[in-house]
């Protein structure tokens, strides 16, 4: 009897090999594809049962073109990539990845505000062309009388929450879909404007939706107070970047912090690459040596719960249909 297939699509910079080993210990047979190309895609996984899917867009019409998939498994806590409704019609089950490296993103995202706050990119820079603290052009602020606005409130936002409440004089949060039943009483809870409005460091941690694509425009960058700070680690679309732009240029915003953007690898002469006011990292917040070993072992393990017992562990999508696990 032939060993079941299992194919990652793009897992880049990660190695695969863990997993790999978790797979064909529990008796599936593996192919790495290592583009985001849906006709590299559709050739290797001809006979796949399940896809692990790093940012390679997994779209009903690809969907269409592999009707033994019945299981994907991203690796990541988002799962935007993948047209969910389709793989719900299809009989598909979609997992993601909801705690891999929420510390590690909470962490970055921390880091990235205080790097603001304190100035450290341009006391770095100041340094570098030989200046001292006389040539220091702005003071940097006292975090300790500032307020972190958190857009979200899941898991990655809870965290931060956390490990800023001694920091930062008040955390503030929005988040519709959130309940009432277990919000820390050290947060405060405001509406989309009121948070955009209160606070001084405005921190992203929403899904990307059609609803938020594009969310921090002119019109919500002009409600932030003067002098503010963006960070985003979550995903590059949800700001509209000829808006950040204009606001850094134009002083609403001191600087912003990104970790992701709207294309990635931005291109050499993109604008959000060489701003002098945007604080660089290359959608690096959830690696560490510990979310590099779960980013590839955690949708492995999906897997092989779905096919045992015909469910994943960490399911975001259960399908209309029944998929055959086994």
């Amino acid at each position: 009897m032939s060993r079941p297939m299992v194919v990652f699509t793009d897992p880049e910079e990660l190695d695969v090999g863990p997993g790999i080993r978790l797979l064909t210990e529990a008796g599936f047979a593996t192919r790495v594809v290592g583009s985001r190309d849906p006709d590299a895609i559709a050739a290797a996984a001809r006979d796949a049962v399940a896809l692990i899917v790093g940012y390679a867009p997994v779209d009903a019409a690809l969907l269409d073109r592999l009707p033994g998939v019945r299981m994907l498994a991203t690796m990541s806590a988002g799962y935007d990539m993948i047209d969910t409704a389709h793989a719900r019609r299809l009989g598909v089950w979609v997992s993601n990845l909801p705690q891999a490296a929420t510390e590690d993103v909470a962490v970055h995202a921390l880091a990235a505000a205080l790097g603001l706050v304190r100035a450290l990119p341009q006391a770095d820079a100041t340094v570098r062309g030989g200046g001292w603290n006389a040539e220091f052009a702005e003071l940097p602020r006292r975090a300790g009388e500032l307020t972190l606005g958190l857009m979200g409130f899941g898991r990655i936002a809870r965290a931060l929450a956390r490990i800023a409440g001694p920091v930062f004089s008040r955390i503030a949060a929005y988040d519709p879909h959130a309940a009432a039943a277990g919000w820390p009483s050290d947060v405060e809870r405001l509406g989309r404007d009121e948070l955009v409005a209160a606070c001084d460091v405005l921190s992203l941690h929403t899904p990307l939706t059609e609803q938020t694509r594009g969310m921090v425009d002119t019109e919500l960058l002009s409600r932030m107070r003067p002098g503010g700070y963006l960070v985003n680690v979550a995903r590059g679309e949800l700001v509209d970047a000829a808006a950040l732009l204009a606001a850094l240029d134009g002083g609403r915003l001191r600087a912003a912090a990104l970790d992701v953007f709207p294309v990635e690898p931005p291109a050499p002469d993109d604008p959000l690459r060489t701003h002098p006011r945007i604080q660089l990292s290359p959608h690096s917040a959830y690696l560490s040596d510990a979310s590099q070993r779960a980013y590839v072992c955690a949708p492995a393990e999906n897997v092989i719960a779905w096919h045992r017992t015909g469910r994943p562990l960490t399911p975001v999508v259960q399908p209309t249909t029944e998929g055959a696990a086994s």
